[in-house]
């Protein structure tokens, strides 16, 4: 028994290490947005156009990853998908045009998808294994990736550095410690007489309400991920520095406030930490909207990362715990919640092509404000499961 709590623990540890090895890339990423744009000549439509075929590739593969689970266990698949998703960080930034960057981008999300649905997955086992919430600590770490990506995709984009030169390596590293971590994750394999779960199954209903909650907060996070550096570089003239910079700022805010996020929960209640956190979102979207300078729209942009952060733990929480298929309504969840992220960018780049981007974070706002509205959602299921 004791060597099996050490296992676990041992686990808990290396699937946080995993989170972080993951929100690395995603920050990695959002920080040379405007450099792969300005690199591939492409207008905001066009670059909006392209970040939908994250979205794509998730929504056609995320399905596949609990097969691949099933067929290979949960450390050689989390392996092997994590260390595809490291390297897909490489291709967008050799993209000349936009349909090759269509095609790199189809390939990051696919890889993307199937890497977050692998890893939130064991997350939840080893949560019910230990007997206590672990997972708004698991996606802090993610966040505290998203940081350490972003801090070093700063420092390259003052330093001029090219995005093919530093996300080649960013990749090969993150790889290297993503296969080493995987080795002490836990090696759960099938029954013998298990069947293999569908390629492709509709999530219970259940999750829908679930995944519509996490829909608003994940959209929220994907356009101020993608878009703050562009948003401060475009609309209000700041330096590629300090336009990288914003993202910087509202991954610090999303890391701090997700782990913090259990202590919050537990004193105050899941409505009202949602629904205070939708109104600070609203307050950050409205400090966007109408910021005169860099400074209070990096000041909004943080406000968003707070509101915004506790809200997806709470989702794959809810979702474990809603008495159906866990793993059926987990990936539910994930895949709309995920899509919502991916799809984000790419709806904000067509508003801002017909309109303006500050007209797109109008739209953001207006979601975040959806939170407090329907904080209820989340309320008994994921009370109910505060003790797996």
């Amino acid at each position: 028994m004791t060597d099996d709590t050490t296992l676990v623990k041992r686990s808990r540890y290396a699937v946080a290490a995993v989170f972080c090895v993951h929100g690395s890339v995603t920050g990695s990423f959002a920080t040379r947005v405007p450099w792969i744009q300005e690199h591939s000549g492409l207008s905001a439509g066009e670059l909006g156009l392209a970040l939908a075929f994250p979205a794509l590739g998730a929504a056609l593969m995320m399905p596949l990853a609990a097969r691949v689970t099933h067929r290979f266990g949960t450390r050689n698949a989390l392996r092997g998908l994590l260390a595809l998703w490291t390297l897909a960080l490489i291709l967008p930034s050799f993209a000349p045009g936009l349909l090759t960057l269509c095609a790199a981008l189809l390939i990051y999300g696919g890889t993307a998808g199937m890497a977050d649905v692998a890893m939130n997955a064991l997350g939840v086992e080893v949560e019910r294994r230990l007997k206590k919430s672990i997972m708004s600590g698991l996606h802090g770490l993610w966040s505290a990736g998203v940081l350490l990506g972003s801090a070093v995709g700063t420092v390259a984009a003052h330093a001029k550095l090219s995005a093919q030169v530093h996300h080649t390596i960013a990749a090969l590293v993150l790889t290297l410690i993503g296969t080493v971590v995987c080795q002490f994750v836990l090696n759960v394999h099938p029954e013998e007489d298990e069947e293999p779960p569908a390629r492709f199954t509709l999530p219970p209903r259940s999750a829908l309400l679930i995944g519509a909650v996490g829909f608003c907060a994940v959209f929220a996070e994907g356009a101020s991920l993608d878009w703050s550096a562009v948003y401060l570089r475009d609309v209000l003239d700041s330096s590629a520095g300090v336009a990288a910079g914003a993202t910087t700022g509202f991954a610090v805010t999303m890391a701090i406030a997700r782990i913090t996020g259990d202590a919050v929960i537990d004193r105050f209640g899941v409505v009202p930490t949602v629904r205070a956190s939708g109104l600070i979102a609203t307050l950050g979207g409205l400090l966007v909207v109408v910021s005169p300078d860099a400074i209070v729209a990096m000041i909004g942009f943080g406000l968003i990362g707070i509101g915004i952060a506790v809200v997806v733990p709470l989702a794959f929480a809810a979702a474990g715990h809603t008495g159906a298929n866990a793993s059926q309504a987990i990936a539910g969840v994930a895949t709309i919640t995920y899509a919502s992220g991916l799809v984000a960018p790419s709806i904000i780049g067509g508003i801002a092509q017909a309109s303006s981007l500050t007209i797109s974070f109008i739209v953001v706002t207006a979601l975040a404000a959806g939170l407090a509205i329907f904080a209820r959602v989340l309320a008994t299921k994921t009370e109910a499961g505060a003790q797996p």
